[in-house]
């Protein structure tokens, strides 16, 4: 008899994950084979923990036509990466950082770079 508690399943949380990297924020790829590239983060999954990168880890899908006389294209989209496997990127410095929180004087939340502590809020 089979136990299905042994059985292997891929579970997604049903929460979103608090994350530090914002659409609109320049990161660069620290692990992967997409290593060492930057770009604009389009859009944050965070209930997936994931985000989408412009112009980085592309992949192309093919497309049927949809209606007669139409030809088929290929189609170039990012695809989404771990959130994990990225850093927030310093375009001033140049250098990929760690974010923290910090509470100013009046109460509010900011982002800050830890290495070159620049405000990113």
């Amino acid at each position: 008899m089979l136990n299905s508690s042994n059985s292997k399943q891929t579970k997604k949380p049903s929460s979103p994950i608090k994350m530090r990297i914002r659409k609109g924020d320049t990161v660069q790829v620290i692990n992967g084979k997409e290593r060492g590239k930057t770009g604009e983060v389009l859009k944050t999954l965070p209930i997936e923990n994931r985000v989408i990168v412009k112009g980085v880890n592309l992949r192309t899908r093919h497309v049927k036509p949809t209606q007669e006389g139409e030809s088929g294209q290929i189609v170039t989209e990012e695809a989404s990466l771990h959130a994990s496997n990225v850093m927030i990127y310093s375009t001033q410095k140049k250098v990929a950082s760690r974010v923290e929180i910090v509470i100013a004087k009046d109460g509010s939340k900011k982002r800050k770079l830890k290495k070159t502590g620049e405000l990113i809020d």
